[in-house]
C-alpha cells in the first residue's frame, strides 16, 4: 500500500474530484492535509470530499496582496499519517516545514506546481533559491501543463522524473445538452472582478465589436470583485453599444448554463498560470479569445482553432471577434474544436499523473537506501 500525503493550501473544487480519484485507486491509502478551508478571497462552493483529510488551524498572514500559510501543525499530521510520499503545491513555510520532515524521516518528496516559464519570470532571487532547495530533495516532479514542464526544464531537471496532473473541470457537465440553446449573449466574461482579470478591456472591445457591426451587444459578466462597482459605472457609459450584465457570483450548478448562452467567451486576464475558465468555456462548445498571459494559451487554445490567441490590444480582439460572429459557420466549427481539444483534460488523467509521479518517488527512493 503506497502512502500518499497531499500538503495543499485549500481544497479547490477542481481538485477534489482528482483527490477522490486517487483515495478511490488500487494500492494508494491518501491523506490530503489542508492548511485552510478557505483562503479570504475565495467564493467556491466544493463537491463532496470522499478521501481523509485534515484542516489544519488557520495560520495566514497577507503580503503584497498574498497569502502566506506558516503553520508547523502540519509536521505533526504527517507524524500522525506517516506517509511513504508528500506531494506539495507551494513554497509556503507549511510546505517547507513537510519538505523537512520528509528530509528528516527520508521519506519521498514532491513538489506539484500550476506554474510556468512566465509566471515565475519575476520572482525574486531569494523566491528561486528556495525552489532549487527544494528541487534538489525532490525525487519527482508534478506539473499542470507543457508549461510547467519547461519551467522544470529551466531548473535542470530530467523529463524522466517529471510527471503531467492536468487542471481539468467536469467536461460533460458543461457540455452543450440541446443544440438548440439559445445563445442570448455575443459575449461571457466569467471571473473575479479584479484588476488582473482586466474586465474593463472586454467592455472595451465589445464596445469596438458593436461599432463594426452596427448593432447592440450584448454582454454577460459572471462573478464578484472588489472592482464590481466601478466596471457597473463604465458598462453604464458604454450602454448605447453594449448591453451588459452582471450576474454575480455563480455557483458551479449554475455555471454550465451561462457559458451556453453565449457565443464567445472573452478571457483578456494580465496574468493567469493556466485558467480552468477556459476549460469550461471550451467544454460548453464556446471559441475563446483569450491574451498570451495565460497558460491555456496555445495549449488548449490554439490560435486559429479553438479561438484566437491576441495581445492585449482592442481593436485586434474586436477584429478576431467580428470575424467569428459574421461567420456562424465558422464559429460553430471552433466551438465544436474546444470540445475536442478539451477531451483530454480529465479528472482520471489528472489523478494518474499524481499516482505515477509518487510511484516513481517510491522507487528512486528505494534504490537510495
Amino acid at each position: 500500500m503506497l502512502k500518499i500525503a497531499l500538503v495543499v493550501n485549500e481544497p479547490p473544487p477542481y481538485r477534489i474530484p482528482i483527490f477522490n480519484l486517487i483515495a478511490a485507486a488500487d494500492g494508494v491509502a491518501l491523506h490530503v492535509i489542508f492548511f485552510c478551508r478557505r483562503e479570504p478571497n475565495r467564493q467556491w462552493d466544493l463537491p463532496p470530499i470522499a478521501f481523509d483529510h485534515t484542516f489544519l488551524r488557520e495560520r495566514i498572514t497577507t503580503r503584497y496582496g498574498r497569502y502566506i500559510h506558516n503553520n508547523p501543525d502540519v509536521v505533526l499530521a504527517l507524524k500522525r499519517f506517516n506517509p511513504e510520499v508528500v506531494v506539495s503545491n507551494g513554497f509556503n513555510p507549511t510546505h517547507l516545514y513537510a519538505l523537512a520532515w520528509t528530509s528528516l524521516r527520508r521519506k519521498s518528496y514532491v513538489p506539484m506546481t500550476d506554474g510556468t516559464v512566465n509566471s515565475e519570470q519575476a520572482l525574486s532571487a531569494l523566491h528561486r533559491r528556495v525552489r532549487r532547495f527544494t528541487y534538489a530533495k525532490s525525487r519527482a516532479f508534478i506539473a499542470a501543463s507543457n508549461g510547467g514542464l519547461a519551467l522544470y526544464q529551466r531548473y535542470g531537471i530530467a523529463r524522466s522524473r517529471c510527471f503531467t496532473s492536468c487542471l481539468c473541470i467536469d467536461n460533460t457537465r458543461f457540455a452543450a445538452t440541446t443544440s438548440t440553446t439559445e445563445k442570448c449573449y455575443d459575449f461571457i466574461f466569467a471571473g473575479r472582478i479584479e484588476q488582473e482579470k482586466n474586465p474593463d478591456f472586454a467592455l472595451q472591445v465589445a464596445r469596438l465589436v458593436a461599432i463594426r457591426l452596427q448593432r447592440r451587444v450584448r454582454l454577460l459578466f459572471v462573478g464578484a470583485g472588489s472592482r464590481e462597482a466601478e466596471i457597473k459605472v463604465l458598462a453604464a457609459g458604454m450602454a448605447e453599444h453594449v448591453e451588459s450584465h452582471f450576474h454575480g457570483f455563480a455557483s458551479q450548478a449554475e455555471l454550465p448554463a451561462l457559458y451556453q448562452s453565449a457565443k464567445i467567451f472573452i478571457f483578456p486576464t494580465r496574468a493567469d498560470v493556466w485558467g480552468v475558465v477556459a476549460n469550461e468555456a471550451c467544454a460548453a462548445g464556446l471559441p475563446v479569445l483569450v491574451s498570451p498571459h495565460a497558460g491555456v494559451a496555445g495549449e488548449l487554445i490554439v490560435d486559429g482553432h479553438n479561438g484566437f490567441v491576441c495581445a492585449l490590444d482592442a481593436a485586434l480582439w474586436a477584429q478576431r471577434a467580428v470575424t467569428l460572429l459574421q461567420d456562424p459557420l465558422r464559429l460553430r466549427a471552433f466551438g465544436e474544436r474546444a470540445q475536442l481539444l478539451v477531451a483530454p483534460y480529465r479528472f482520471s488523467q489528472a489523478a494518474g499523473g499524481i499516482i505515477n509521479a509518487c510511484q516513481h518517488a517510491q522507487e528512486e527512493t528505494g534504490t537510495m537506501r
